[in-house]
Formats: C-alpha cells, sequence, structure tokens
C-alpha cells in the first residue's frame, strides 16, 4: 500500500483545511486507516481514525469535535476536515496504515505541512 497526503497549508488560527491522502493498492479489511501528525521537536501523536468495514471513527481529546476523518466511495482517498485550527494543531500530518488505532503501523505516506498562525 502506497499513501501520499497533500492539502496542508498556512492559514490563520480558526480557519479550516482538509487533507486528502491519495492510497494506491488494496489495505486489508482488518487494517485501521490513521492520521498522525509529528510537530518539531515532539513527538508524533495520533490524530484520528477508522477501520475499513466499519464506521466508526476514533479521535485524540486534542482535535475532537473540530476534526473529522472521512473516506471516499472507494478504498482510493482517506480525508481529514480540519475546523477550528489552533497554533497547536502545526504539523505535518501523514496518513498510515496500522493494524490498530494509533500504534502497530504498517505504511506510511509522505506527510503534508500545516502551519496554523495566530
Amino acid at each position: 500500500v502506497q499513501l501520499q497526503a497533500s492539502g496542508g497549508g498556512s492559514v490563520q488560527a480558526g480557519d479550516s483545511l482538509r487533507l486528502s491522502c491519495a492510497i494506491s493498492g488494496r489495505p486489508f479489511s482488518s487494517h485501521v486507516m490513521n492520521w498522525v501528525r509529528q510537530a518539531p521537536g515532539k513527538e508524533r501523536e495520533f490524530v484520528a481514525a477508522f477501520r475499513w468495514g466499519t464506521t466508526r471513527t476514533y479521535y485524540a481529546d486534542s482535535v475532537k469535535g473540530r476534526f473529522t476523518i472521512s473516506r471516499g466511495n472507494t478504498k482510493e482517498t482517506l480525508y481529514l476536515q480540519m475546523d477550528s485550527l489552533k497554533p497547536d494543531d502545526t504539523a505535518v500530518y501523514y496518513c498510515v496504515t496500522a493494524k490498530n488505532i494509533g500504534t502497530d503501523f504498517l505504511s506510511w505516506g509522505q506527510g503534508t505541512q500545516v502551519t496554523v498562525s495566530s
């Protein structure tokens, strides 16, 4: 599986961005699609996830109520709608396949930079 994130940019606090992840190959139905971010000097942080074949979504407390993870009609696109952005959301965002939510990562794509200024 190959992954490529896009849609990042520089925005003001309170703005919105929609990240996309193009998925090449066929993720296993048992795998979990995650969005993970890493800010300079900080450890990587789980952001959001969902498991193929279900409608359940999972979010980090820091983004709950502001971010929404979704998928396209096929297993080819993953989205992360980010609203009410804060400077603390500044990071490189990655889409990642995994065996579990926020852990046991399998495939990483190139990330996309999100910069939020106050």
